[in-house]
């Protein structure tokens, strides 16, 4: 009989593929992991399952048919990714056995499958060298405590449970907004001071009912003259009490609206400021309309939160108090009938409070959505007038606004009948204390003016029940809104500050990667690289999409850490620098260069906001970008659209430039600097770059491999290693990856030059097969 396995629990055996193969195991054979293998060698999509047993491997694909190999002494697994595609390699000392492809999606299956390969690979070695092992069980290696998987090595994530839901919101989150208040402490215990005050002096009026009716009114039925004196004296102390509680009121709600409106403002620059520390990884999680709808939408809620509804909370929470002990002291028989609703409108309140939770966060979620639609849409304007998509993106923005609609009906249905419900309960508690206190007027035990002072109060009590119990639809909104503030604030920045940085000074620009690695979730992209770049020199980056060049850059620019190994500027590791000393010294220019909203001088001087109008007009002039700036109708101070709209790309790369030659950086990068531009653009924005080089450590990404003739040295990569190093001459006449990639570009352009009718003149072609030409001859 077949052993049940913990791979049975995570589903990879379950569907057709799985029941087949497992229908043919051996009696004592068990099946250790499993891949769903989703492409064939020629990369398309066709189903096929892969699995390691104790003694074979086998392959199922969709029609049925199955392939096996024995394990033997030798064989070997090789995993590669390379441009989104997963690729697992079975190897004999000799030979390659088989080969499988798969999605990246799938990455996590296959590194369980190599983790237990390795595993029975070392046993059966043992075993061979007649040592003596027990038998393998699930306690041998990690599983999921929840679906109990098999985790990948060196990772505590299962990738089967990493999709799970976020926790539920608790409206104690409210609590850890205490971080942001604590500074306004005393203004806090001064509005609290002035709230117990207020509530007290509301709280007068009632009881002076009492001596109106008992020796006023009800003598004066009786046939006594009314004495004006005690007339003046008690509604005197009506109207101080009420012009007391007016004040106090006015003082209270003016405090802690300051302090609120305070909290707030901080919450949304620590939330902001936190957002920029981030590394890049978080960002490529997240949507834009969604971080803008934390910061906005969410913060003016709990701000709102603050500066009414919590202080509505506390004063009826202090009013209803205050109220019970008035009660109790007057009559505490009569107290306790007040206080029949009670455990139905907190049931009630609870009841409500879960639902109103779950319909608030999905609220927000879909409130996102809508952002989102707005975040992609606006910015992309050009796109969608561009592809006639203006319905397609109206009916986006009516799907998600729909999608807004239901969750508020959803919520609004439930609000509608808890309202009118607490609501009802309380005049039935009303109604219960009008029969109770006439029963104890008739008995004598209580005064017509006890009993009126008692409705008063019973209706201020009432009242602030019914207000308390409508605080709970935003008290579930703020919660909500805290909940994914703080998932902002608790996520912790994978490039962070060191302890103790080490000051740069003098930095000369010398840059050494040591066994270098990176993997971007389970994805290896840089495997075990080495480089060193000397000070002022050149270096060209050059390989196929996806081999690994911005990955690189952006490790020396550390917008990621590495995740072995170590970069070092000068000979000092990155990581023990601090990221805005480190990056100050880095000039980066772009393929697509961002400029943002404001004048041009503006935006030259965003690296270096303090400089002066002649450093800004120098740094334009190297950048070749004075001229075209002179031509604009108010010169340095015309203002850019959104984004750099108004200005060519060609005019808004040599602005970027510009910005990278006025910090001085002593590293450059250039990432594709010239590849959106036409031919004479081109030259204007090259002769910038020979200016923005000299005497810079230069790190440049072409596709136009021409355009790197100039470099010292050229690095060519590929799946994420470095293949050849050398200059341009060197690495033609050797006639390996970077002579495959050169002369494949100008057969590329030949080719698009003939097709497109132009005569390629004979220097062009000089240029283009000299390097060929020297090689031959040499």
């Amino acid at each position: 009989m077949q052993n049940q396995h913990p791979l049975d629990a995570s589903g990879v055996m379950n569907g057709p593929l799985g029941t087949g193969l497992r229908a043919g195991l051996a009696t004592d054979e068990n099946v250790l992991a499993a891949l769903q293998v989703d492409l064939t060698q020629d990369l398309r999509f066709q189903q096929g399952l892969l699995a390691l047993t104790t003694s074979r491997f086998i392959f199922r694909n969709a029609e049925g048919q199955e392939q096996e190999w024995p394990l033997e002494a030798g064989m070997s697994l090789r995993l590669l990714d390379h441009g989104g595609v997963g690729t697992l390699e079975l190897h004999t000392e000799a030979r390659r056995l088989a080969l499988w492809r798969f999605r990246l999606g799938l990455h996590p299956q296959a590194l369980v499958l190599m983790q237990r390969f390795e595993k029975l690979e070392r046993r059966l070695e043992a075993l061979r060298n007649g040592e003596s092992l027990p038998a393998e069980s699930d306690e041998d290696e990690a599983l999921c405590p929840t679906c109990r998987t098999p985790l990948p090595p060196d990772s505590d994530e299962c990738p089967a449970c990493a999709r799970q839901q976020a926790p539920h919101t608790s409206t104690w989150v409210l609590l850890r907004l205490w971080r942001f208040a604590r500074p306004y402490k005393n203004q806090l215990l001064l509005g609290f001071m002035l709230t117990l005050a207020a509530t007290g002096a509301q709280l007068v009026a009632p009881y002076l009912t009492i001596p109106i009716m008992d020796k006023i009114l009800i003598p004066f039925q009786n046939g006594e003259k009314i004495d004006p004196g005690m007339v003046t004296y008690y509604l005197g102390g009506l109207l101080v009490s009420a012009l007391l509680a007016w004040g106090l009121g006015w003082a209270r709600t003016f405090v802690l609206a300051r302090v609120s409106e305070r909290i707030g403002s901080g919450l949304r620059t620590t939330t902001y400021n936190h957002l920029l520390k981030l590394s890049l990884d978080y960002y490529g999680s997240k949507r834009t309309g969604d971080l803008m709808a934390r910061i906005g939408a969410e913060t003016d809620r709990i701000n709102l939160f603050l500066s009414l509804n919590a202080l509505d909370f506390a004063t009826d929470v202090l009013m209803m108090l205050m109220t019970a002990v008035i009660l109790f002291s007057i009559n505490p028989w009569l107290a306790l009938a007040t206080l029949v609703p009670l455990p139905f409108i907190a049931w009630m309140i609870h009841l409500v409070r879960e639902r109103l939770r779950t319909g608030f966060e999905k609220i927000d979620r879909v409130w996102s959505e809508v952002t989102n639609v707005l975040a992609d849409t606006i910015p992309g304007i050009r796109v969608v007038k561009a592809f006639a998509q203006e319905k397609r993106e109206a009916d986006r923005f009516a799907d998600a606004n729909l999608a807004n609609l239901q969750a508020n009906d959803k919520v609004n249905k439930t609000w509608s009948l808890f309202t009118p419900t607490v609501t009802f309960l309380t005049e039935v508690g009303l109604l219960i204390v009008w029969a109770f206190g006439i029963w104890l007027v008739a008995g004598g035990s209580i005064t017509v003016g006890v009993l009126t002072a008692f409705i008063a109060y019973i209706g201020r009590f009432y009242s602030r029940l019914d207000s308390m119990s409508r605080i709970v639809s935003v008290t579930q909104k703020a919660a909500a809104g805290a909940k994914r503030i703080f998932d902002i604030l608790d996520h912790v920045s994978n490039v962070p500050d060191p302890q103790n940085p080490v000051r740069l000074q003098n930095v000369k620009g010398a840059l050494t990667m040591d066994d270098v690695s990176f993997r971007y979730g389970s994805r290896t992209v840089i495997k075990h690289l080495d480089l060193q770049i000397r000070p002022g020199e050149m270096i060209g980056l050059v390989g196929h999409s996806g081999s690994g060049k911005s990955t690189l850059v952006n490790l020396i620019c550390r917008f990621y850490d590495v995740s072995e190994g170590s970069i070092q500027l000068d000979g000092v590791d990155v990581r023990r620098i601090s990221v805005s000393d480190f990056r100050r010294n880095i000039g980066l220019v772009l393929q697509e260069p961002f400029l943002f909203f404001g004048t041009i001088a503006e935006n030259i001087a965003y690296g270096k906001p303090d400089a002066t109008r002649e450093e800004i007009v120098a740094a334009a002039r190297a950048a070749h970008a004075h001229e075209f700036i002179l031509r604009l109708p108010h010169g340095y101070d015309s203002l850019v659209g959104e984004r750099g709209q108004g200005l060519s790309g060609g005019e808004r790369q040599r602005i970027s430039i510009a910005r990278a030659l006025l910090i001085d950086p002593r590293i450059l990068i250039l990432d594709e600097a010239t590849s959106a531009v036409d031919t004479e653009t081109e030259k204007e924005i090259q002769k910038a770059l020979d200016n923005l080089v000299k005497g810079r450590t230069t790190i440049a990404i072409a596709h136009r491999l021409s355009t790197l003739r100039k470099a010292d040295r050229l690095v060519v990569m590929d799946r994420g290693e470095i293949v050849e190093v050398g200059p341009h001459d060197e690495l033609m006449a050797s006639e390996g990856a970077y002579w495959r990639l050169y002369m494949a570009q100008a057969r590329r352009a030949e080719e698009d030059a003939e097709a497109a009718g132009v005569v390629i003149d004979a220097a062009s072609r000089v240029a283009t097969a000299e390097p060929v030409a020297e090689r031959k001859s040499a």
